[in-house]
């Protein structure tokens, strides 16, 4: 008579095939790897967001440093310019800079005085390349190019310390 063999259940290849898919070894992995991009790109946005605002905080303070000379008495709009760019090189800054000294303007304030004021603006502009690499694929299929060039402007004006006088 022929033996019949016995196979326990467990062990049938459509179990194993079902018990393999049904577990959840190694799902944290896979969730990491659809996550990490993700998380990554926001984190080099903030990064680059910070250094991008840093650069924007010198150019406005660099305006106000020209503007704070600009009222002094004795110095010229060369001086200006100087002490714009003396303290952009300072903080690490290089490339174009346009310094614009506008003429004295007189601020009427109460009682028929005025105050003397020349606004100082500074244009700086910068090679910003936000998230550059992702820019750049972005360039390559047609959309995102302008986000790599930004003109950092500040603009800046400060009182004269001259008194106040009657109004022109």
């Amino acid at each position: 008579m022929a033996q019949l063999a016995v196979v326990p259940l467990a062990a049938t290849p459509g179990r194993i095939r079902r018990t393999l898919w049904a577990s959840e070894r190694g799902a944290e992995l896979v969730e990491f790897a659809f996550v990490f991009p993700t998380l990554l790109l926001v984190m080099l946005g903030i990064i680059d967001f910070g250094f991008l605002f840093q650069r924007y905080e010198v150019v406005t303070n660099a305006a106000r440093e020209g503007a704070r000379v600009s009222i002094l008495p004795g110095y010229t709009d060369a001086d200006v310019s100087a002490r714009v760019t003396q303290y952009l090189t300072a903080s690490g800054l290089t490339g174009s800079t346009t310094v614009t000294v506008d003429a004295p303007q007189a601020i009427a304030f109460g009682g028929g005085h005025c105050v003397t004021v020349r606004p100082v603006t500074v244009r700086y502009a910068h090679e910003f390349l936000f998230l550059g690499p992702i820019v750049g694929l972005m360039s390559l299929t047609g959309g995102g190019g302008s986000l790599t060039n930004r003109t950092l402007s500040a603009t800046s004006s400060m009182r004269s310390e001259v008194a106040a006088g009657p109004c022109p």
